[in-house]
Parts: structure tokens; sequence; C-alpha cells
């Protein structure tokens, strides 16, 4: 990627970030926006689902997530965005050059969110090799694809629902391993391909598939709006948005830079957060209660609750942290029975694992 490129990125992202609605105006979706930036504290948690019907801002929210993220520091002129000083998550040309002494030059450029349409080949997903060059000169010619353009950014997929099932396997893979694999007739590439995955669907247009529903760490479930005052709030907020953008976001751009400072502050703090073994066996009991299958619930629920905690800058996870995350961590794995008489409920399993263990709301 050249100087030019790379200037041209950045210029770019600026450009859509000025055209965004910003995230601290949205009114209400309280726990839809809670996932979302807890995603951005902390990737491990997995990406979030956002299930709902048309208008309720799901959209809107995971564009304007973009514009509240810190800058990441990345090798100026290299195509898959790698950290300049994490060997680890390099592609392979930035560790060969690292192992050659070689100071990598780097910048600092904002978080984007990159889009996966639904009409996208494979090809265009996961990038392709010239394989006539490749048999010709020897030489492996690499056209990079989405995947290598989301590492270390956000990865959105609207009707995420709608998506080509070998499409979803791709990303199942990439997820997984946290990098991009490209095979053809005998030629390999691999580059890194870390994401935070974003979808957005509406359960009226059909279900996600399991494997892919899983795959998510977080799910909510939005609704509309149905206070009066909010209903007015937002229909005003969007006609002066619409008016007069530069004026409407520099009313919000403090709201927006403390957002931003304390998603920076909730990643300092987050290695120093203590689950205690009290919370650990309310996280532990209320999986069992709820028959949740392995333990990427336990995990999940414990990452969530830490990093809801460092944002809060509480030093400890207390049981009301685990309340406030449960059901977007637990929701959408639990097992429905055919004929059930009575659903599972993970609030009900919540405080009864609480009372048997002795423990304050």
């Amino acid at each position: 990627m050249t100087d030019h490129d790379t200037t041209q990125t950045t210029r770019d992202a600026r450009e859509t970030a000025s055209q965004t609605f910003p995230f601290t105006a949205i009114v209400d979706q309280e726990e839809m926006k809670r996932a979302l930036v807890l995603n951005a504290v902390n990737p491990d948690i997995g990406g979030v689902l956002i299930r709902g019907e048309r208008g309720t801002a799901k959209s809107t929210a995971v564009r304007a997530l973009a514009d509240v993220l810190p800058d990441i520091e990345v090798v100026a002129d290299c195509q898959y965005s790698c950290p300049p000083d994490e060997r680890d998550r390099m592609c392979a040309e930035c560790r060969e050059r690292t192992a050659a002494g070689e100071d990598l030059p780097s910048r600092s450029r904002p978080m984007r969110v990159v889009d996966l349409p639904l009409n996208a080949s494979e090809d265009r997903v996961v990038g392709s090799i010239d394989l006539e060059r490749a048999v010709r000169e020897g030489e492996r010619e690499f056209e990079p694809g989405i995947l290598a353009e989301a590492n270390r950014n956000i990865l959105y997929v609207d009707e995420v629902n709608l998506l080509d099932d070998h499409i979803v396997d791709v990303l199942l893979d990439a997820a997984a391993m946290g990098e991009n694999i490209v095979e053809r007739e005998g030629v390999s590439v691999r580059h890194p391909a870390e994401f935070i995955l974003v979808g957005t669907m509406n359960p009226e247009e059909g279900d996600l598939r399991p494997q892919l529903l899983d795959r998510f760490g977080l799910v909510v479930d939005v609704e509309g709006v149905n206070e009066v005052d909010d209903r007015v709030e937002i229909s005003q907020r969007r006609a002066t948005f619409e008016a007069d953008p530069d004026a409407f976001r520099a009313e919000y751009a403090a709201a927006q830079a403390d957002l931003r400072d304390d998603i920076v502050g909730a990643r300092e703090r987050l290695p120093a957060v203590e689950l205690g073994d009290d919370v650990a066996r309310l996280v532990a009991g209320m999986n069992i209660e709820l028959d949740v299958d392995g333990h990427r619930g336990d995990i999940t629920l414990r990452r969530a609750a830490r990093t809801l905690a460092a944002f809060e800058s509480e030093p400890a996870v207390s049981a009301r942290t685990v309340r406030r995350v449960a059901r977007m961590a637990l929701n959408h794995r639990l097992q429905r029975l055919p004929f059930e008489e009575e659903e599972k409920d993970v609030m009900s399993a919540f405080h009864d694992v609480r009372r048997e263990l002795g423990l304050e709301d």
C-alpha cells in the first residue's frame, strides 16, 4: 500500500465519520449501545448480533460506533494494518522485515466499519490469487479481500441471516483462527484477520444459522421506542441532523470525546479487574441451571462482566455487574425444546443462583 493509498484511506474514514449520526445522540436502546461499547473495549468478547424490526437504529448504532473508537497504531505501508510492536499478530511480510532488523514505519489511524455485502463472492471476501503469474513467474500475486480490510476493524454484516452458507463458513473459519487462509491449486496465502464481528437482522425475514448464532459473543433484541417523549426526541434529533450535520455533530463532540476516553480508560483498567470465587460460582451456576452446552457461555459472561466493570471503573465484578450483561451473553445459548411447558429465563436463573450463594444483588 502506497503513502497515497494510506492517506486516502484515512481521509475516507474521516469523511465517512463526518456524515455519521453521533453514537451518543442515539435515544434509548441502552442495551444495544452497551453491547457495542463492551466489544469496543474488549474484542475478545466475540462480537454482537443485534436483532429487531426496521427502524430501531440498528445500522445507525453500528456505523456510529467507529467514530468513538480510539485510533490504532499500524505499520504504515502494510495492507493488513499490522500492529508495529506485536510480532505474533503480524503478517508474514512484516515478520520477515522485523526479523531482518528493519524498523517498521508506523502511524495512527481510525478504526473503521467494513461492510460485507450479502452478494459478495467468496473471492471478494477472502481475496484472490493470480495463478497464471504464480505458475509463470513463481510469484504469488494476492489481491486482498474484505477480510484483509477488516483486520483490526469492525466487520459489519447487515441482514446477516440472509448471508450465503459458504460465506458463513468462511467467516466462521476466519473468526475461529484469527487469520484468513486462501488456497488455490497448490498456492497458499495467509494473513491476519482479527475483527469485531457485528451483525444486524430482522427476525421476521428468517432465522440465523445456528453455527453463526453461537459465534456471536453477545446477542441483543431491540424493539421500537414506545414512550411519546422519546419518540418526539428521536424525530427532532434526526431532523436537526439532516438539516445541518456538521452543527449537530459539533453539539455532541464533547460527549463523543468523553466516550472515546472512557473506552481507552476501560481498556487500560481491564487487566486489573478481579472476578472473585463467589461471582465465578454465580456464573457457573447460571450456566448449569440453564443447561447451556459447553463452556462458551461461562467464558463470554465472565469476559463481558469484567469488561463492564472496567468501563464503570469498578475494581471487581459484582453480582449486579453479572446481572446487567447476563441476558445478552446467555439468552441465545438456551436450548429451546419443542412443547416445553415453561421457557428457561436468564434472569430467573440469576436470582435463584444468587440466593443460593447468598450474594447481594
